[in-house]
This record gives structure tokens, sequence and C-alpha cells, in this order.
């Protein structure tokens, strides 16, 4: 599974992924599933650190900055679950962190790649202290006899006789490169026997006989007499001139200061003069004290002093001071939801003027930049996830966290739709009503209809599984006096009940003005139940039953009957659909929507098509409009142009015909 999240979300990053898809595979992952432990979600968390590490920064944008925000509520409250493996929660921190960090990676995930030889050198000098020099390609080992035990005395170099010259040139590939702590000695010394035989190590120049070159040269074999050891070396040691690395001297910012030449003027006891070397002592810098900086508080101790400054704040009412002590805690950010919690539940078992006092302390740390409203929205979910031992001591502990999260609400700390996403499907049913009816207690119908209509929230969803149908939610809504939310819904289920009580236009018109909000009268949605209503009364006086395909068409009087209803009805339509050519077009795919679900009975949707046109409920631009409208919301479109099509071409033909006319 794993390596299947890694193909979607490399897809993902190249854009041959819509953005939906992958909020979706989001979504499931973080999902609880059914009948599933928390401790078992291990892989499909891993999964999900997986897919956020790959197209995180492309999801990361302004528009699904709430769902990102809510993703990663969730993710914190999951890293803080001591039922995860340890494994998955520090995946899960990490994924946090790297969003915090602007997704960029840190240097752990950076130098992955492969290095070159000279790279890891250096890295070696400057993380370590330790100078790794380059090592002869192939050939002798010249350590091998110059420092083995069987070796004369005489035989053996002792570099420190050699002088500052032997010393510089000694820093050369292939050389040793001193002593000192860090410092890894060459086993590979080609220019030790070389030393000899330059003037400049023998104090003076001319008189020297060159040797002959021959591929022992490169040993020590000039200071070996014939009476002594032979040190020919055996064929496998033979070393090709072509193979010689050419002798260079490392850059120096590559050694460590303990792996550089000593440079001191005064030579040892006994040792001759330096030649040629007038170098002056290094200045001694001195290393700057390292401040030692105070380790932060520990979560318990943070925790103290948070109870302390809630304690003090909610008896003596000084927000000031509370603000102020907030801002001396210097809380990590990390530690902001635990915070939040605790001012939450030290205030539940008091009095409602204190819950108030401790919304009003969350509300100005937000103002003044200590926390932010995911971090409430945190530390909200952690008390709810608290609540089966806190009803003990606290049995309305819903109620009264209703009247934080509904007073966030209207201090804009969070959104309707921030709050209802971890509620869905009837999460800590029923919460989210709660909430709903705190806002409307503390401040209005009007202006809590107005903000949930915004929302876009999905009220079906809210319920448990089991009432997630329209019946059920308005019983349900009407339960909690919370039906004013959805006016539709009522008009949906009275007004045909309104209809067959009184039929008269002014009944109809007087009852639609009592009961529904003014605002509601140019919504499409109103039109459409409007439209539905009148369309089913008139069937059902027609006895025309809903589902049975007519193949005969109906009869003289049936007809006159049908012509007879719509102009009884005509004055109320007109009011409401007069110079609206979109709640026009509403009106006609309500009608649609009816002779779909009646089976197109023969010849109805014509009818009805021209008795609209006749009596001037319907205008032209309306018809036309339908026509070119193209939609999936509405079912049996393809069916209802089959029946008028022929009849709104003639439309389209009458009115280009008077257009010419008024023209002339």
């Amino acid at each position: 599974m794993l390596g299947n999240i890694k193909f979607i979300g490399e897809l993902g990053k190249l854009d041959l992924i819509h953005e939906s898809i992958l909020h979706k595979c989001i979504k499931t992952l973080l999902e609880k599933k059914k009948r599933v432990q928390l401790k078992d979600m291990g892989e499909d968390l891993e999964c999900l650190c997986q897919i956020m590490r790959t197209v995180g920064p492309r999801l990361d944008h302004e528009k699904a900055k709430s769902l990102m925000d809510q993703y990663f509520g969730r993710m914190r409250s999951l890293m803080n679950n001591k039922e995860l493996p340890a494994r998955i929660r520090f995946l899960l921190q990490d994924t946090v962190e790297l969003r915090e960090n602007n997704w960029v990676p840190r240097k752990a995930f950076i130098d992955n790649g492969p290095k070159t030889i000279n790279q890891i050198r250096q890295d070696a000098v400057k993380d370590l202290g330790v100078f790794i020099p380059a090592p002869m390609s192939q050939g002798m080992r010249m350590d091998f006899f110059l420092e083995s035990p069987f070796m004369p005395n005489r035989m053996k170099l002792d570099r420190e006789t050699l002088g500052g010259l032997a010393d510089m040139f000694g820093q050369m590939p292939g050389s040793g490169i001193g002593t000192g702590p860090g410092v890894i000695q060459d086993r590979y010394s080609p220019t030790m026997g070389r030393h000899r035989t330059n003037p400049l190590f023998n104090g003076h120049s001319g008189h020297i006989t060159p040797q002959p070159q021959s591929q022992f040269d490169m040993g020590p074999k000039s200071f070996v007499k014939s009476n002594q050891i032979s040190l020919r070396p055996a064929q496998s040691f033979l070393l090709n001139k072509n193979q010689v690395p050419k002798l260079q001297p490392q850059i120096p910012t590559m050694m460590p200061p303990s792996a550089q030449p000593p440079r001191t003027q005064t030579p040892p006891l006994g040792q001759p003069p330096q030649l040629g070397l007038k170098t002056n002592p290094p200045p001694i810098q001195e290393k700057p004290q390292k401040t030692s900086k105070k380790p932060p508080p520990a979560k318990e101790e943070l925790l103290k002093m948070t109870e302390t400054i809630m304690t003090e704040y909610l008896n003596s009412k000084n927000l000031i001071e509370a603000v102020a002590g907030v801002r001396e805690m210097k809380a990590p950010k990390h530690f902001l939801p635990e915070m939040l919690n605790k001012i939450i539940v030290c205030s539940l078992d008091r009095p409602d003027e204190d819950k108030e006092h401790a919304s009003t302390l969350i509300h100005t740390l937000r103002t003044e930049g200590l926390i932010t409203g995911e971090n409430f929205m945190q530390a909200f979910l952690s008390v709810l996830d608290q609540c089966p031992k806190i009803e003990v001591d606290v049995p309305l502990v819903k109620s009264y966290l209703a009247q934080f999260a509904a007073r966030a609400v209207i201090a804009e700390l969070v959104s309707v739709a921030e709050l209802a996403h971890p509620l869905e499907n009837g999460t800590h049913f029923p919460l989210f009503l709660l909430c709903l009816q705190q806002t409307a207690k503390l401040k209005d119908r009007e202006w809590l209809t107005d903000l949930f209509q915004q929302s876009k929230v999905n009220m079906q969803k809210m319920l448990p599984e089991i009432d997630q149908n329209k019946d059920r939610m308005l019983e349900i809504l009407e339960g909690k006096g919370l039906s004013f939310l959805f006016p539709l819904l009522k008009l949906e289920k009275e007004l045909l009940k309104q209809i067959k009580a009184d039929p008269s236009p002014q009944s109809i018109y007087k009852w639609i003005k009592d009961n529904i909000s003014p605002k509601l009268h140019t919504d499409k949605g109103f039109v459409n139940i409007l439209m539905t209503s009148f369309l089913q009364y008139i069937s059902q006086e027609l006895c025309i039953v809903e589902g049975d395909e007519q193949l005969a068409a109906p009869s003289k009087e049936q007809l006159e009957q049908e012509k007879q209803l719509l102009l009884a009805f005509k004055p109320v339509m007109q009011k409401f659909l007069h110079d609206h050519t979109e709640l026009q077009v509403s009106a006609l795919y309500a009608l649609q929507v009816h002779c779909n679900t009646s089976g197109f009975p023969k010849g109805m949707l014509l009818r009805y098509f021209v008795n609209f046109y006749d009596m001037e409920i319907i205008e032209e631009e309306a018809f036309l409009a339908w026509k070119e409208d193209i939609t999936q919301e509405f079912p049996g479109k393809g069916k209802a142009l089959f029946q008028v099509n022929q009849w709104l071409t003639w439309l389209e033909t009458a009115e280009e015909e008077e257009s010419e006319d008024e023209a002339d």
C-alpha cells in the first residue's frame, strides 16, 4: 500500500492527478475505520505522512488552508496518542514540523544523495576535525619497509631531522601530515627517500650526481648498502611510472589546524637550523564564551503555571495580568493546545460567569497573537476526548463546551465549517446542534441563518447515519428549535397541505408571507418548491397517479380543469416569477422533474409549456434559456427536449420574425 501511495504522490506532484482526488485520499487515510482500533491504523498513518511529504506543498495554498489545518489538527491529536506505536507518532511529528518549517526539509533529508570523495573529506574536516588524505591508487606500501620492526634503526627515518621544508612538502598526497588529535597517519610515503638526495635538505647545492631513474627509485633503496638486507619488493608491489599520482599540496582549507605543519622558528635540541622559511607564529584566538541557555520549563511546570494563572484570573477578573502571565510563560507552540485545554477544564465546574471570562481570555490571547484558532480546535477536541471522565463530576460538560464553541464562532476564532468537520457523521452527537443553539441564544436567529448558509455545511452529515434523511432531519431540528435554519424544508412539507386546505390564491399568498422570510422569495429553491406543490395539487385533482405513464391523452374535461386550475394559481406564480428570468428557468426545471416523476405522460410537458406561454407566466427568454442550459442536477432533460423541441424551434423563429418587423 505504501508503494501505491508513493506512486499517487509522485503523480500528484507532477499535476497528473487533480487536487480533489488527493484530498479524498488524505481524508480516507485519516478516517478511523469501523471496528478498527487506533493502534492498528499504523499503516494508514504512515501512508498519510508519505503523501503529505510528497504533495503537501502543492495542496497547502490559501484556498485549501482550512482543509489542511483540519488535517494537521487531527494529526497532532494522533501524534500525542499513546496507543499508536512510537515510530508512527514520530513520523506524524516529523510531518507536522515539516509544514511548520514551510515544507523545507531538515538537513538530514537534504544530504541524502551520493557525494564525491572530496566532499566526504571536507565534511570530515568541518564536522569531525579529521583530515583524510588521498591514498595512492596502486603501488608499494612504503611504510611496510620504513616502519617494519625488523628494519635496522639506522634505516628508519625521523622526519623531525628533515626540518621545516620536509614538513611543508610532507603535506603532499601520499606523505605523512604531522601529529595531533584527529590526524590520520598516512601509510604511503614515497617522498621520504628523496629527501636525502635533494640539495635543499643537505644545506648546499651542486656536486650532486643525479641518480638514474628506475621503477624502484621511489622507495628508500638509495639508503641501503649491499651488505644489508635486500629490500627488493615482490612482483606484486611493483609500481608503474604511469600509475604514480602527481604530488600536489592539498587545499589548506581542507586541513584542520592539528594537521597543519608546525611553524615555530626554534628547532628541537640537536636539530640543524631550518632554511628558507620565515613565518610568524599564528595569533592566539580566544574562543567566545558559550552562553548557557536556560532549559525550557517542563510540561508539568507549564501546566502548574497555567492553573495558577487561571485561578488568580477567575478570582481577580484581571484580564491584563492574566495575558501578561501567559506571555511570560513563553510556552512552546506544541504546548499551546494543552494550555487552552487546561483553561477550559479549570472553568467547567465554575459558574457561567467564570466560563464567559475564560472565553474572553482565550479570545484576547488570539487577538494578542499568542494562540491561533487551530490551537483552540485542538484543545476543544482534546477536552471532548476526556468527556467520559469529566462527566462523572460535570454531567453537563457537553453543554458547557457548546458555550465555548459558540463564543469562539461569534468572535471569529473558528468558523462553522471548521467546527463541523470533526463532528461529522454524528460524532459526539448532539454537540454540534448544541453549539448552534448556544450561538442563536447569544446572537440571533437571522444572523446564525446567514452564517450557516455561507458555511455550506451539510446538516444531514452532522446526524448519525441512521438519521441522515430529510424527514428525520426536520424532526430533529424542530425538537432542538433549529428548524428556522431550513425554512424551505418546512415549506416543502406544509405548503401542499395549505393548498389542499384552501386553494384560493389569496390564502396561499398570505400563508407564504406569514411563514416564509422575504429574503427567500427570490430563492430558486423556494420557486422550485412552490411550482412543485402547484403541479402535485393539479395532478391529484385530475386523478393522475405519479409513475403511471398514460398512453392516451386526457379527456377534454380534464384539459379544461387543468387550465382553470393554472389560471387560479396564475396570480401567485406571477407575483414571484415576474421579471425574474432565472426564477422562471427554475420553475421550468420543476415542471421537468414533475413530468419525469410521472413518467412523461403523453403531451403533458408541451401542454404546460403552451399554457405558461399563453398565460404570460413564463417569458420567451426563459424557455430558450432552459433549452440551452446544460445541467445534471435535474433528471429527464433529454426526454423533455424531445417532446417540446419542435415548439421551441417555432418560438425561436417567431421571436426572430417579430424582431425583423420591429426593425422595418
